[in-house]
C-alpha cells in the first residue's frame, strides 16, 4: 500500500505537466527524417543492431527495448499470457463495450481523442489496431521467445508522440486547462482501462476473477506501461492501490464534455452499422450504457432503455463466445477470428504503422 501517498491532486496535476521526452524527441527528429519512419514501419522486429544512420534519439529509445525479462518478470508475463489464452474473447469485449467507452467519459483526455480524424471518421480500423495491439502483446511468448511485442509498443510510444507533437504545433483551439496532451496522468487512465477496467468489467457480468488474477493483469500492465513510456514508479502494485488510483482520476476527470459525447456516437454508430447479431441491432447504446455505469452514461449523454441485468449480460456474452469459438478458445483461435473479420470488413490486413507522410 506504499503508493497510495501517492495519489493526491498535487502529485496528479504534475503528472498532467509530464509527457515522454525520449519519444518527444525522437519524434522531432523522425519528422525531419521521414524515409526512417517507412523503414521502421517495414520492420517485423527491432533489429539487435539499430541502422547507424537512424538520429541519436531514435537509436537511443530504440536500444532500450533490446532487452531480455527477468526471470520474475517472465513468470509475471507467462501467466498474464494464459490467463489472455483462456479469456481473451471477452477480454476484447470488454474492451470495446466497457473501457473504451469509459475512457470517453474523461473530458480532458476526449479533447485529444476527439482531435484524431481517423478515431472520428474510420472508428472500426482503430478499434482493430488497438485489438491487434492486444492480441500482440498477450501472444504466447511475448516478450520471451518472440521480440514483436516490443516493436508494437515501441510504434504505440512513437505514436502517441506523434500525436502530441500535431496537437501542440497544429491544434489551435487546445486549452491549458487540459493539460499537455496524452500526459502521464493520461497514460496512467488508459493503463488502467485496458487492465483494471476490463477485469471489473468481467466481474459485472458474472466471471470468476481472483484477487491472484488481478494482481497479475495489473503486474502484466506495469511491464507494457514502461515499454510504453509510462513512469512506473506511480503504477499500482496491487488492487487496491489501482482502486484507489482509478478512483480518484475518476472523481477528477469524468464530467460531460461535446468531445466524448461525439466520441461515443461515433463507436456506436460504428457497432451498429457492423452488428451481425440480429437480437443485438439497435441495443449498442444499452449495452454500452449498462457496462459503463450510470455516472459515465451520464457523462456521455447515452442511456440503457432496456432492462438489462448482470445474468442477461453475462448469458448474451457467453453466448457469442460459445457461437464464435465453440469451447476451443485460444489465443491462436482469438487472433484468427479477428483478422478474419477485419479483412472482410476492410479488405486488408490490420497494421500498427507510424503515421507516414502522404506523397502527392
Amino acid at each position: 500500500m506504499r503508493k497510495l501517498k501517492l495519489y493526491t491532486n498535487d502529485q496528479l496535476n504534475d503528472l498532467r505537466k509530464q509527457m515522454d521526452p525520449s519519444a518527444d524527441q525522437a519524434v522531432l527528429d523522425l519528422i525531419k527524417n521521414p524515409e526512417i519512419i517507412s523503414q521502421i514501419n517495414h520492420w517485423e522486429n527491432i533489429p539487435s543492431e539499430i541502422p547507424i544512420d537512424f538520429p541519436e534519439s531514435v537509436k537511443t529509445l530504440l536500444k532500450d527495448y533490446n532487452m531480455i525479462p527477468s526471470i520474475q518478470d517472465q513468470g509475471i508475463l507467462k501467466r498474464g499470457q494464459g490467463f489472455f489464452n483462456e479469456r481473451g474473447d471477452i477480454y476484447l469485449a470488454m474492451l470495446g463495450f466497457y473501457s473504451l467507452p469509459y475512457c470517453y467519459a474523461f473530458a480532458d483526455g476526449a479533447e485529444v481523442l476527439v482531435r484524431s480524424k481517423r478515431i472520428m471518421e474510420e472508428s472500426g480500423k482503430r478499434l482493430g489496431e488497438t485489438a491487434k495491439f492486444l492480441l500482440e502483446i498477450f501472444k504466447p511468448g511475448a516478450f520471451i521467445t518472440s521480440n514483436n511485442a516490443f516493436l508494437v509498443c515501441a510504434k504505440i510510444r512513437l505514436i502517441h508522440a506523434f500525436s502530441r507533437y500535431f496537437i501542440e504545433h497544429y491544434a489551435k483551439d487546445w486549452k491549458e486547462e487540459y493539460g499537455k496532451p496524452i500526459n502521464q496522468e493520461d497514460l496512467l487512465g488508459t493503463n488502467l482501462a485496458f487492465s483494471l477496467l476490463v477485469l471489473r468489467g468481467m466481474r459485472k457480468i458474472g466471471f470468476n476473477i481472483s484477487k491472484d488474477d488481478t494482481e497479475v493483469v495489473l503486474a502484466y500492465w506495469k511491464y507494457v506501461g514502461k515499454l510504453m513510456g509510462i513512469q512506473e514508479g506511480f503504477w499500482p502494485d496491487t488492487s487496491k492501490e489501482a482502486f484507489e488510483l482509478e478512483k480518484l482520476i475518476r472523481k477528477r476527470h469524468m464530467k460531460n464534455s461535446l468531445a466524448g459525447e461525439r466520441l461515443i456516437r461515433s463507436l456506436l454508430n460504428y457497432y451498429e452499422e457492423n452488428q451481425r447479431e440480429e437480437f443485438l441491432k439497435g441495443k449498442s447504446e444499452s449495452l454500452v450504457a449498462f457496462m459503463i455505469g450510470k455516472e459515465a452514461s451520464k457523462a456521455l449523454g447515452i442511456k440503457s432503455e432496456l432492462p438489462l441485468t448482470s445474468e442477461i449480460m453475462g448469458t448474451i456474452f457467453k453466448f457469442l463466445g460459445w457461437k464464435n469459438y465453440a469451447g476451443n478458445k485460444s489465443h491462436s483461435r482469438f487472433s484468427y477470428e479477428f483478422e478474419q473479420s477485419y479483412f472482410q470488413q476492410f479488405g486488408t490486413t490490420a497494421k500498427i504503422n507510424l503515421p507516414e507522410r502522404k506523397r502527392s
